[in-house]
Formats: structure tokens, sequence, C-alpha cells
């Protein structure tokens, strides 16, 4: 098996950016999900009822700064896209906290579950894609060690999954038959939360090996 995709998004519900490499440290991906909108209330405000976040892209700068649509995280461009998205009353902030996280800093997904349900994979928004994988396999591995690269990582459980997945990566178009069917074949449960166990880098096409 080896590293097929990596993933990082840096503001928590926009899309990602797929990258050659990224460094796990013991929260997860370095510059992952560090940027939140939040409401007036401070609490986090994500695409599961704002869905037009999905819309707005999230990057890290050569200034190795997270940047909105290529605007910086904290200029008035990027304050105006998302409450665009999200309404008039949302603020932006920086944080490395866990509250980034919905479940766990990780998420793994794997081509042979991709392939066997047949969706675009990005609905999933993982942060590392195994290849080589056969067929629904990951359903063996929680409780278990996944080697990824330099990284160790503890595989807590498979992930349940959300009205995010019925949203087009590109076009935003809602289809519940994604959801519906993540519920019928897998119990509602696909790919899976990972804590670290020992942080390293991973670069595409690094090997991965489950472990006890």
């Amino acid at each position: 098996m080896y590293v097929q995709e990596l993933w990082r998004y840096p503001v928590k519900s926009m899309a990602g950016k797929s990258v050659d490499h990224i460094e796990i440290t013991e929260l997860g991906v370095a510059d992952d999900r560090e940027v939140l909108v939040i409401n007036r209330n401070g609490r986090i405000v994500t695409s599961r009822t704002h869905h037009k976040l999905l819309g707005l892209k999230g990057t890290i700068g050569e200034d190795s700064l997270p940047k909105i649509n290529g605007y910086p995280w904290d200029s008035s461009e990027a304050r105006a896209l998302v409450r665009g998205a999200a309404g008039p009353d949302v603020e932006l902030i920086y944080s490395e906290g866990v509250e980034r996280f919905d479940v766990l800093p990780l998420l793994v997904a794997t081509d042979g579950a991709i392939k066997h349900m047949g969706f675009d994979h990005r609905r999933l928004r993982p942060n590392v894609v195994v290849g080589g994988v056969e067929g629904l396999d990951e359903r063996n591995w929680p409780d278990r060690r996944l080697r990824i690269g330099e990284a160790v990582v503890h595989v807590a459980q498979l992930r349940g999954r959300c009205v995010m997945t019925t949203y087009d990566p590109d076009t935003l178009v809602q289809d519940f038959a994604v959801l519906k069917s993540i519920v019928r074949e897998l119990g509602g449960v696909m790919a899976l939360d990972c804590s670290v166990i020992s942080p390293g880098l991973v670069r595409v096409g690094d090997p991965v090996a489950v472990m006890g």
C-alpha cells in the first residue's frame, strides 16, 4: 500500500488543496484547518449549515500564511467572501486548538472503499488517501496502527458521514443519494478517524503499512 493523495484544508469547511507532501504533527496535518469561521456567539460555522463555504478555497501562500481564494485570510476581501457564503455576522479567527477538528485530527480514506462506492472522493474531505487497498479492507483497521511515511497513527474508528458528502465539490449541487448510499451499503460510516502516535513527514508515494 502507498500514499496515493495528500490533502490540506487551511480553512475549515472550505475546499482544500492536493499537495505532494505534508508534515503530520501531534495535532494532525500542519497548516490544516487553522482558520475558522465563527458566528456572533463564538461558535464555529461549517458547511453543514452553510454549504456555500465549500465553494471557497483555502490555500497556503508563499508567505506560509492561509489565503481564501488568493486573499490573505485576515483581509477585507476574504472577509467579504466568507460573509457572502455564511452571513453578514460571521468572522474569521486563527486557532491551533483542538476545536478545529470535528472528531480527530486526521482523516484517512482508501482507494478500495472509494472505488466500491463510485463517487468523487473529495466529498469525504480526507487528509490522506491510501492506494492499493483491497475493497472494503479499511473496515478491519479500527484499533490498529498505520505507518504512513515517517508517521505512525492510531485508527480510532470509521467516520460517521454527514450532509457534507451530498454536495458536489465543484458545482455545490446537492445529491442526497450519495449519503443514502453510504448509509445503505456501509452503515453510514466510511474512511477512518485517526490520532497521531508519532509525527513525521509524509510524501505522495510513501509506503503505508497496517501494524498491530
